[in-house]
């Protein structure tokens, strides 16, 4: 009943609503989908495939056909005449001094980034995900517990109303809980469109906008009760494996193969070059096939290699700066995150178990009491046990995304958010 009004409460608000029930593993699966940013990451790799391959190309063969028409006038002779010609010419590197390999190893490094950080955008879609589906779980409890609360501030209000008709109650005191009710009304209000937003959100994450699910799967998150490292036995992990770290190590390495390659511009090249061609006119000068080696070699280049250099030089410090900041950013992160893991399975979540234990045992005690007409609270106790749930269940998907994260941190896929899996953290 509870999601079936849910569902119409979505349809009135606008959007298709999905009947079956989605999993977290369900929403997870939808990271290969063709989400935007997963797009934009796709397509800076084939770039990147596509720069490898050119720099590769470098040393491919290169043929050449020429054809002219033309006219001459000889200088012997008085009549203009025809001097037609058919040149097909191939030249290849024999020998670059090391250009064509060092460009093929700064694409490789670039590719290598790429890569890296394909896998970082994939984990922080996964995270986005956990994330929004864990906001709409969220915001049905609340609505839950908010509804409740609105259902008891209303036969409060009720019951007031006909304490006044029968002069036991001041006008006074009704509009005071009049008040009340309002405030627990627009709550409400605001918790059922909360419940409309998120789903919005996470259909946008799972990249089906417009596509809301009435009734999402509560997970089981069986790994977050598994135990988790020092901090100390992390940050090696984290140096090693993490992908921001690792696409700036290979833009590092890629930045540095760049500076040799401007430098090699001023060494000398080895071509091999071959040429047949035929002409209209016979003269003892031409060659019908011809074959050698070219040497070249650049005696001046002017500034613009110095030019290079320096800007090559300049953009290998940015990025070695860059690197050192990622590396304190993330350690911090990773503390923080350390340490959120810790006070959530410690402290949060022992506090929000004992508040929930105490909620069940005070709505025990009140439908006891509501029996024997002692008191009238049962509806506070039922609000009161509904909230105290949120809380718990707030905290466990709390413990999971911090667990996703670390798992991210540590160059690791967030497969399904934890839900029940089963190992540990090394």
């Amino acid at each position: 009943m509870k999601h079936a009004l849910l569902a119409l409460g979505l349809l009135l608000a606008g959007g298709p609503v999905l009947g079956q029930p989605l999993t977290l593993e369900q929403a997870l699966a939808s990271v290969a989908e063709a989400h935007p940013d997963l797009r934009v990451a796709e397509a800076d790799h084939a770039m990147a495939l596509a720069e490898r391959d050119l720099a590769g190309a470098r040393g491919d063969w290169n043929l050449n056909l020429e054809a002219g028409l033309r006219r001459a006038k000889p200088t012997l002779g008085p009549d203009a005449v025809s001097d037609n010609s058919l040149r097909l010419n191939a030249r290849k590197s024999l020998y670059d001094f090391g250009r064509t390999a060092l460009a093929e190893q700064a694409a490789a490094s670039v590719l290598a980034a790429r890569e890296a950080t394909l896998l970082d955008i994939r984990s922080r879609r996964r995270l986005e995900i956990m994330s929004r589906f864990f906001d709409v779980l969220l915001a049905d409890l609340q609505f839950a517990a908010d509804n409740e609360f609105m259902a008891v501030a209303y036969v409060n209000l009720d019951n007031a109303r006909h304490r006044l008709e029968v002069g036991q109650m001041a006008a006074a005191d009704l509009a005071q809980i009049e008040d009340g009710y309002q405030d627990w009304l627009l709550k409400r209000n605001a918790s059922q469109l909360r419940q409309r937003i998120s789903r919005a959100q996470l259909a946008a994450a799972m990249n089906r906008s417009g596509q809301l699910s009435a009734d999402l799967a509560d997970p089981v998150l069986a790994e977050n009760d598994r135990p988790v490292p020092e901090y100390e036995a992390l940050l090696p992990v984290l140096r090693a494996n993490n992908p921001r770290l690792a696409a700036m190590r290979a833009q590092l390495e890629g930045a540095a193969q760049r500076i040799e390659a401007v430098r090699a511009d001023k060494s000398p090249a080895l071509d091999l070059e071959l040429e047949g061609a035929d002409y209209s006119r016979e003269a003892s000068t031409r060659d019908s096939v011809k074959a050698g080696v070219v040497l070249t070699w650049p005696l001046y280049t002017g500034r613009r290699v110095d030019a290079r250099m320096a800007l090559e030089q300049a953009q290998f410090q940015r990025l070695q700066a860059e690197s050192e900041k990622l590396a304190m950013d993330l350690e911090q992160v990773l503390l923080e995150n350390w340490l959120e893991i810790s006070e959530l399975q410690h402290t949060v979540r022992t506090a929000a178990k004992k508040h929930s234990d105490y909620r069940d045992l005070a709505l025990e005690r009140a439908r006891g009491q509501y029996e024997v007409e002692l008191k009238t609270n049962l509806g506070d106790s039922m609000a009161a046990t509904m909230a105290a749930k949120l809380r718990e269940r707030k905290t466990e998907y709390q413990l999971a995304l911090a667990y996703a994260r670390l798992e991210a941190l540590l160059g690791r896929p967030v497969e399904n958010g934890g839900a029940g899996n089963k190992g540990q953290i090394q």
